[in-house]
């Protein structure tokens, strides 16, 4: 079965053909780097990393693109509150981000362009358009782009040019032309950073970024363009606008969008003062519960944040370390395999994967199928390890199956260890009470069980010695 998207452009799902056989060009926006990122970010980057992961299992290769924002209002109030340069300030969050997007097993995208390093791209792309009459330097010296001179405006988000009104997604000036015309170029305000232009230092709109930046890194018209519903407009829908006058190319062909992040029915964000950072949560829950919470909810449908929803998440993933546990200790001469790396399952041929995970998958991404598929072997696993069964044909698919989807990609003994335990003091105890079975002190022995019991660690006794686990 050939994969199939849904296009936000056309509102349906659709055949993928990408414009070069055997090639991707993925292009995803990314974040305005003045704080720590929180769950919405989260899902985008999660969401898109099992794209990529998926096309390049499908034997596609990927030029994944993410950009970051790093020059903005919002980062030039940030640092001055903080008494530090911009670069200091966007430098420090882009490092977090990493650590951020690390912990929660996201692949890093081929590219990952800064929006102060394309400054030349985005001024010849507003050059293009001035020259073309479609944008023009308003009162106030920014340059605005002419929404009504491009005839397809609007058939991204489904909106009607006409009844569209100025209001909280559209910046309200004086000096526009027309309410819906955007900025293009800003002139700097006295202390803030700028750059040289044929109308002035001063510095890009946010739009013009994500346009002039995927056109750079793949050119005038690439295959898929992504990131999170709040931004198909207006931010996608002045991107399209921008690319294809200013270049003449299709832009993006296959448009995807996640839904939201919702606390209570409400989206999370932080304009409404609801969202929980990524650091935050992974205080309490280890990333990997994060990740596994979000692939329980089709990437399109809105994610019902709460801490039921995230025990429920870690409660499956032990599930699938058990099984990899049980693999590890009854299968040491399979071990290697489930110690290979991510990528060299990403590059194995999906023949080798069950028909109905590759189905799900080719279904315009759909995890919780898979997820399903993922449990479906989990179960078959255990049941032939019980029955002394050969599982070994099976053992290469739940590897690959949990690569696709970015799970159970930890040390299956740390990871029932994880969280706010006193590892040291759980093994002296173990050993104290290995001591006192040795001298048949019994009692002694049940105790310490029952007192580790009562803290929620459990023990494990086998021939090769006692393990145990956090519950």
């Amino acid at each position: 079965m050939s994969l199939h998207v849904y296009n936000s452009l056309h509102r349906t799902k659709e055949l993928f053909e990408p414009l070069k056989p055997g090639k991707v060009g993925m292009y995803v926006c990314g974040v305005t780097v003045y704080d720590y990122c929180h769950v919405g970010h989260a899902r985008v980057m999660v969401v898109f990393d099992i794209i990529n992961r998926w096309l390049q299992q499908l034997g596609y290769d990927v030029n994944y693109v993410r950009n970051f924002t790093d020059v903005d209002d919002k980062i030039i109030q940030r640092a001055a509150e903080r008494g530090i340069g911009i670069d200091v300030l966007t430098n420090e969050m882009i490092a977090a981000f990493d650590e951020d997007i690390d912990s929660l097993g996201c692949l890093h995208p081929n590219h990952e362009p800064r929006a102060t390093a394309h400054m030349p791209e985005m001024i010849a792309m507003i050059e293009a358009l001035v020259e073309q009459e479609r944008a023009y330097v308003s009162d106030s010296g920014d340059v605005l782009y002419a929404v009504r001179t491009f005839d397809g405006y609007g058939q991204l988000s489904g909106k009607n040019i006409d009844d569209l009104e100025s209001g909280s997604r559209v910046d309200v000036d004086d000096s526009k032309r027309d309410p819906l015309d955007f900025v293009l170029w800003k002139m700097a305000k006295p202390g803030e950073p700028a750059w040289d232009s044929p109308w002035g230092a001063g510095r890009p709109g946010w739009h013009i970024e994500c346009s002039a930046m995927s056109c750079s890194h793949l050119g005038d018209t690439f295959d898929i363009h992504g990131g999170g519903m709040d931004l198909k407009f207006p931010h996608h829908e002045n991107e399209i606008a921008q690319a294809r006058a200013a270049n003449g190319g299709g832009f993006a062909r296959y448009w995807l969008h996640n839904g939201f992040v919702n606390i209570n029915a409400e989206k999370m964000s932080k304009s409404l003062g609801n969202f929980f950072t990524i650091r935050e949560v992974t205080e309490k829950y280890h990333p990997e519960v994060l990740r596994m919470f979000m692939l329980g909810t089709h990437y399109r449908s809105p994610l019902d944040f709460s801490d039921s929803a995230l025990d429920a998440a870690r409660a499956g993933l032990d599930r699938l370390y058990e099984t990899a546990r049980r693999l590890h200790c009854e299968m040491p001469d399979v071990r290697c395999l489930m110690d290979d790396s991510v990528t060299s399952h990403l590059t194995s041929h999906v023949s080798r994967l069950p028909p109905h995970f590759v189905a799900a998958m080719n279904v315009d991404f759909n995890t919780p199928e898979a997820l399903a598929c993922l449990f479906d072997l989990s179960r078959l696993l255990n049941k032939g390890l019980d029955a002394g069964e050969d599982v070994s044909a099976l053992v290469d698919q739940f590897r690959a199956m949990t690569s696709v989807l970015g799970i159970v990609q930890h040390d299956v003994e740390s990871w029932f260890k994880s969280g706010d335990v006193d590892a040291a003091r759980i093994e002296a105890l173990i050993a104290e009470r290995s001591d006192a079975k040795k001298a048949r002190d019994f009692a002694r022995a049940d105790a310490i069980r029952a007192e580790l019991a009562a803290e929620g660690i459990i023990l494990e006794d086998s021939p090769t010695g006692t393990s145990w686990k956090k519950t």
